[in-house]
């Protein structure tokens, strides 16, 4: 792709004066519509060192308004962004509705210079570029504009521009050691620049390779691009949103292998346990899972462990007992409430993303990323083509966690309608526990039978299996318990049975 970039174009100035001013005052006019049709926009620029990222960047900006784009510049992982998936410190600088993102460098950066300087293996970094594109697949199906330009100088440019830097001490220190090693060994990153430009070249989130050689010819290029594809996406969103409860989508849950479930009809939910017995199986069972835990910190092992189930169904009860045998330094407990503002207003995955544990921790999600295909599905707080998509990003989701090494175990707590209505009436009864009981809950009893085919088909299509649901039988809390437990444990056993 890098022969796409005429190296030779140039502009002159007095082209540049004219075409410039034309092109800065569309981009100053995009301020208001991408706000107010709260459009959100990444700008990301890679490239050569010395091609000039960083100075056109400048002028770029000097075209918006400061209230409502960031600069964001983006710096080898650290310590911490290293105990967590690769795209975990790419999701957290994506811009809410009515913002722009520029970046200086993004998670290109991954598979281009560092893939190189810590000699990345080639089935690594297929899957690295493959999370990407799903990454920016993603966005873009929620809505978002992602701008990606290449700025590309020759050989001898490049070496040039570098020379320039280093006779002058007040440039010297610009030229970092990276910077050096791109200008020795120029042929070996244009190979690498070229694969991931071919390979992540996509229709949703196209590359623009942009030649650098030539100031006034780069500036005009990029300018003329990013206001013609603001236009653009604005013009789509205005279209997308008034068709949006029209708009429709063929579920495509992704080329994974899907363990077969029952449906909840065809659940035995008889399935009990003696007091006496929960509680020597409850002492044994938690006894194992606080040595798992100390060999889950040893070993660097992440554990998600996602919590669904029905009004009254006894998750607290079950998630309280599983965190009593962990180390309170080693786990949380994240309880998902309604998405605040600042969410909604980003993609939905965002605020899981945010929440992941630190390698060798366990996050215990009570509620998850499923309300996407449940509650919101059910009262129509996303578009039907929103929630038949979400399979697909959620499985995409769970295949990084699990590739970057953690253990993902998924409830779903399953009672009876009886049973349900029975937890119901002794809550209302009792004045400790009224407070558990809520409006919206009895609102939820009346849509039984759309929960329930919505479950049904949670289950089917994202049941795969490095992330497969487990159905636990509640109407009995302290079978529940126990084998909630004893999947826990399994789970962690056979993890622990891989590691080296």
């Amino acid at each position: 792709m890098l022969e796409k970039a005429d190296l030779k174009r140039k502009v002159s100035k007095e082209d540049y004066k004219k075409e410039i001013k034309t092109l800065s005052k569309q981009l100053t006019e995009l301020d208001a519509p991408i706000k107010t049709n709260s459009l959100p926009v990444i700008i990301l620029f890679e490239g050569w060192s010395g091609a000039g990222k960083g100075h056109i960047i400048q002028k770029l900006i000097l075209n918006l308004d400061p209230r409502w784009f960031t600069v964001v510049n983006t710096l080898p992982p650290t310590v911490v962004d290293l105990r967590e998936p690769m795209m975990w410190r790419h999701w957290l600088t994506i811009p809410e509705g009515g913002r722009i993102s520029v970046m200086d460098e993004s998670w290109y950066q991954e598979v281009s210079v560092m893939r190189i300087e810590n000699d990345v293996d080639e089935l690594t970094n297929l899957r690295h570029m493959n999370e990407i594109n799903s990454f920016e697949r993603g966005l873009s199906d929620n809505g978002y504009l992602i701008i990606k330009f290449f700025l590309h100088i020759s050989k001898k440019e490049m070496k040039a521009r570098m020379k320039n830097l280093t006779d002058h001490k007040s440039t010297a220190w610009r030229v970092t050691e990276r910077d050096r090693s791109q200008c020795k060994n120029y042929d070996e990153y244009k190979e690498v620049f070229d694969s991931m430009l071919e390979y992540t070249n996509t229709p949703n989130a196209p590359w623009h390779v942009i030649s650098g050689m030539d100031d006034n010819a780069c500036t005009l290029d990029i300018f003329r691009v990013v206001a013609e594809s603001v236009e653009t996406a604005l013009k789509l969103k205005k279209e997308k949103d008034k068709n949006a409860k029209q708009l429709s989508a063929i579920i495509q849950p992704g080329q994974y292998h899907f363990v077969s479930m029952p449906l909840l009809k065809d659940v035995d939910m008889g399935k009990t346990l003696e007091p006496e017995k929960y509680r020597k199986e409850l002492k044994e069972e938690q006894k194992k899972l606080a040595d798992y835990h100390n060999k889950l910190y040893l070993h660097k092992i992440p554990m998600i462990i996602a919590y669904e189930g029905w009004d009254a169904a006894g998750k607290g009860g079950n998630i309280k007992r599983v965190s009593q045998a962990l180390d309170p330094r080693g786990y949380e407990v994240i309880p998902i409430a309604s998405p605040t503002p600042e969410e909604k207003n980003r993609h939905f995955l965002w605020r899981f993303w945010k929440r992941l544990p630190k390698d060798g921790h366990i996050a215990i999600f009570d509620r998850t990323w499923y309300g996407r295909v449940m509650v919101e599905r059910i009262e129509g707080f996303c578009t039907p083509a929103d929630w038949q998509r979400a399979y697909g990003e959620m499985n995409d989701f769970e295949r990084q966690l699990y590739d970057w090494g953690a253990i993902i175990v998924k409830f779903w707590i399953n009672v009876t309608n009886e049973e349900q209505l029975k937890r119901f009436n002794e809550r209302k009864a009792d004045p400790d526990k009224q407070w558990k009981l809520t409006d919206e809950d009895w609102r939820n009893r009346d849509k039984w039978p759309k929960y329930e085919e919505a479950v049904n088909d949670m289950i089917r299509y994202t049941s795969t299996d490095f992330a497969p649901w487990h159905i636990i039988e509640g109407n009995d809390k302290y079978y529940a318990r126990i084998k909630a437990l004893k999947i826990i444990n399994k789970a962690i056993a056979d993890r622990l049975k891989k590691v080296k």
